[in-house]
């Protein structure tokens, strides 16, 4: 299929008719959003295969450990640093033909690095640059493969489209995690990067095929208003991403809450694993069983979250609230039995909170904003997740594994309460007319 048919919108898709629906699955219910969960079911898997054998191959390589970290910070440096140029050339380009481009582009890094392995010619220099130019494509790929999704389903579904994502994600990461030691076993580690490619390609394939439905919210949908005003909405800065940000209260709350759960709570593989093996004298399989709890918690998190129909930052916060204050009864807990218990709850409450904030992160911008707006969320996240295991670590040397998790709870449902009580006092002062002041003066 040609760049032109990519590049224009193809017929919407009509809407299925009948009630409103709150159920999980609604999503589904349109047929390139079917195919598209299987195009992710099939990246996710061969991304985890991956995955599973990187760090292994980055060892095996250099002999250190430092080097392995210092890989997974060079392909995560791109998100840091120029997240908002990516984020603005979703917004420029056709959606279908960006995320197709990038797809296919992540395709031929897997498959150079395969054939680099395969000819023992990869070594740390090389490494180090694919590992880079993954990063920027994915700076790129990111937001226009979350948007496009958008388009395949009505404003209200997207919280279900979110939902499936996430089920998706958790069933490819398992999928590709099995099927890395068969396939390095039978084939080779080559293989598993090769695999990889073939699932980019397979995405990039299916995207020409995807139609976009009537009344959805994204970019497709604003198609007609791009060409009405000339497309002067295409020609928006980076700098203007940026000013829309943070000049929309909404988004710096939803930020300002995330920012705290992030840093303080969240990192339970950190928290947790040093509880458990402490404080609860168990050893790694109790915290093997603490993490199954996590991943069931995530799922029926990611099932709960898709029934929501209207999330709100309200609704993100008070979620968040509750998940921090069940992380001080987590951090208090006597045995691992009562852990159990409270960290089911924990990962629920954490996976609707995730739901839902996405869903107001892609939905509550314009159309043409929103490649931007994830840029900039991107970079914003990608400063959480470098900062927040070393504060949380520097926090549980202070006072331990119970107290990080109390404290840290503690300051996430405490900054929230405090941050909702300021807004409450602000929307209600009253603000009297200058004509009620003359009549007063008067």
């Amino acid at each position: 299929m040609s760049s032109s048919s990519l590049s224009a919108p193809p017929p919407p898709a009509p809407a299925p008719s009948g009630p409103a629906s709150t159920s999980p699955w609604r999503s589904l219910r349109y047929r390139s959003m079917r195919w598209w969960s299987v195009a992710n079911f099939v990246s996710n898997a061969g991304t985890w295969m991956q995955l599973t054998v990187q760090n292994l191959l980055v060892l095996q390589i250099t002999g250190s450990a430092a080097a392995t970290g210092l890989s997974m910070s060079v392909q995560a440096a791109p998100a840091l640093l120029i997240s908002v140029f990516g984020g603005a050339a979703v917004d420029r380009w056709p959606r279908r033909l960006t995320a197709a481009v990038s797809q296919a582009l992540l395709g031929t890094v897997a498959f150079v690095t395969a054939l680099m392995v395969a000819l023992d010619r990869l070594d740390v220099t090389s490494l180090m640059v694919l590992a880079a130019v993954t990063g920027v494509i994915a700076t790129v790929d990111g937001p226009a493969c979350s948007l496009l999704g958008n388009d395949l389903v009505p404003r209200e579904d997207v919280p279900s489209a979110i939902g499936v994502g996430a089920l998706v994600h958790q069933a490819g990461r398992l999928t590709g995690a099995a099927l890395a030691g068969v396939t390095v076993g039978f084939l080779g580690t080559a293989a598993a990067y090769a695999a990889n490619g073939l699932s980019f390609l397979f995405v990039a394939s299916v995207i020409p095929f995807l139609r976009p439905v009537r009344g959805a919210a994204g970019h497709a949908a604003d198609h007609a208003t791009k060409a009405k005003d000339g497309g002067t909405r295409d020609t928006m800065s980076v700098r203007e991403g940026l000013a829309f940000f943070v000049r929309r209260p909404r988004l710096l709350a939803l930020a300002g809450v995330t920012g705290v759960s992030a840093v303080f709570g969240r990192n339970y593989q950190l928290t947790l694993a040093v509880l458990v093996t402490g404080p609860l004298a168990g050893g790694a399989g109790s915290f093997g069983t603490v993490s199954t709890v996590l991943a069931v918690g995530g799922i029926v998190g990611a099932v709960l979250g898709a029934r929501l129909r209207r999330p709100s930052v309200r609704v993100v916060g008070a979620l968040a609230a509750a998940g921090g204050l069940l992380q001080v009864v987590a951090g208090m807990s006597p045995s691992l039995a009562v852990l159990l218990v409270m960290v089911l709850p924990m990962a629920v409450v954490e996976s609707v909170s995730d739901t839902a904030g996405t869903a107001v992160l892609q939905t509550d911008p314009p159309a043409h904003m929103r490649g931007r707006v994830l840029g900039v969320w991107g970079s914003i996240g990608t400063v959480w997740s470098l900062g927040g295991p070393p504060a949380l670590g520097l926090l549980m040397e202070l006072a331990g594994a119970r107290g990080a998790l109390i404290a840290g709870g503690l300051i996430i449902a405490g900054a929230i309460g405090a941050g909702h009580l300021l807004r409450e006092r602000r929307t209600t002062v009253p603000r009297v007319s200058p004509v009620a002041n003359l009549e007063t003066a008067a």
